[in-house]
């Protein structure tokens, strides 16, 4: 078994950004990391305490949504560099953590 190092990141949204596409367009297309989900949530809340949940009664879209990558270390120190760019201090975080490949 070969372990990887590699850096997780956790991009905290909401659908009402509409940061979602163009950060996924630049993970993608740009940076090539090697690989992206996106979570979709069914309630939260960030700094302005504003809740951010789904119910019945409530139409909009604007639910919380997590996007977690993962590349190397050194990768995504760059990529990170380039997300302060685009996104909001406090939105981003990053650990270590090893990759099972093979």
């Amino acid at each position: 078994m070969k372990l990887i190092d590699v850096t997780m990141v956790r991009v905290y949204l909401t659908e009402a950004d509409k940061r979602l596409e163009p950060l996924l367009a630049k993970l993608h297309d740009e940076e090539k990391v090697r690989g992206v989900t996106v979570f979709r949530g069914i309630s939260g809340f960030g700094r302005s305490g504003v809740m951010h949940s789904s119910s019945l009664l409530d139409l909009s879209l604007d639910l919380p949504v997590v996007v977690e990558f993962f590349d190397t270390p050194d990768r995504v120190d760059a990529i990170c560099s380039h997300l302060k760019t685009i996104m909001e201090p406090g939105h981003v975080v990053c650990w270590s953590a090893s990759l099972n490949d093979g």
